[in-house]
């Protein structure tokens, strides 16, 4: 099941071709994703009972789209039957280095406020360590952890769209301005225990070495829409979303390509054609971004060897 749009039913129109300049499909969205964890059991406890994310495929079996043989070494976690993170179980590499590329955060959007209260609440009846801070950002009202192998997450809620401040470039205003949690707890709190409340994964944030090096991969070869740049950070849409992709340089400026380490395994994004992601592909090779190609999906490393992975809504729909 897909977070994607699903296409319309009948025959498709014919199109025209499209210039490998123009950006990434305004449809586009964030998918599941993949975490090398050292602990399975202790991240899958964390996804699953700390922060109320059910088990989409059981321990043991082979998570969908995996080559490999049977075994407790991969597992989907989400909600409502949409994987939001995936484990895979890494023991032999080493843990991340500090000051290295990799995952921020992964950020977890809720449909309303209640379900974003209720995970909160879970997170500080069974985690209260792992919660680091929270932001209202005007776009949105956040909350922010990390995970017991050092993965950061986001809690979130957007405010509706004709709430968000422009900037004359068509960008969006963001800032971080004081969010209570305990106020917000009590004024949005309004059950015991984590529900089956929707949520999605809304964005994604990466750290990288350099600002200029992310925008050329990320806007000039890929094609998202840059929304704000802030305090050596660089957010990044398609449809004029606040931001599904944030990449930042606090703490990592200066930082190569790097080395394989638990933490981040890849990125998933969904295009909502095939036709978006034969235009992706033009777009990514002429830009002289080679991906792996299966026709099905493209895979490519960024200037950091963080993984995204691209696939069209029509074959998640399949």
């Amino acid at each position: 099941m897909s977070t994607a749009p699903l296409p319309g039913t009948g025959p498709a129109p014919l199109r025209a071709r499209r210039s490998a300049s123009e950006p990434i499909a305004a449809g586009t969205v964030m998918d599941a994703v993949t975490l090398l964890v050292g602990d399975l059991d202790l991240q899958l406890r964390y996804y699953r009972d700390v922060l109320g994310l059910q088990v989409v495929e059981q321990p043991g079996e082979r998570f969908a789209g995996d080559a490999g043989g049977a075994g407790p070494t991969r597992v989907a976690l989400g909600r409502r039957g949409v994987p939001l993170v995936v484990l895979e179980h890494a023991a032999d590499l080493p843990p991340r280095t500090r000051g290295s590329a990799g995952l921020f955060h992964t950020a977890l959007l809720f449909e309303d406020r209640a379900g974003l209260a209720a995970a909160l609440a879970s997170v500080a009846r069974h985690a209260p360590h792992t919660y680091v801070g929270s932001a209202d950002h005007l776009v949105s009202l956040a909350f922010y952890l990390t995970d017991p192998e050092g993965n950061g997450v986001e809690l979130y809620w957007d405010r509706a769209r004709d709430q968000w401040r422009r900037t004359p470039e068509g960008g969006v205003v963001m800032d971080s301005l004081r969010l209570d949690p305990q106020e917000f707890l009590a004024e949005h709190l309004a059950h015991p225990g984590p529900g089956d409340e929707a949520a999605v994964v809304g964005h994604v944030h990466l750290q990288v070495g350099d600002v200029p090096g992310a925008r050329a991969f990320y806007v000039d070869a890929l094609g998202f829409d840059v929304t704000a740049e802030w305090h050596g950070a660089l957010f990044v849409s398609a449809g004029g979303y606040h931001h599904h992709l944030a990449m930042n340089t606090w703490g990592t400026a200066g930082a190569g390509p790097r080395a394989s380490s638990l933490g981040l395994g890849e990125v998933r994004v969904v295009v909502p054609t095939a036709d978006d992601l034969g235009a992706l592909r033009e777009r990514v090779r002429s830009a002289g971004v080679v991906p792996d190609d299966d026709g099905a999906t493209l895979r490519f490393e960024d200037p950091w060897r963080n993984v995204v992975r691209v696939s069209a809504g029509e074959a998640h729909a399949a």
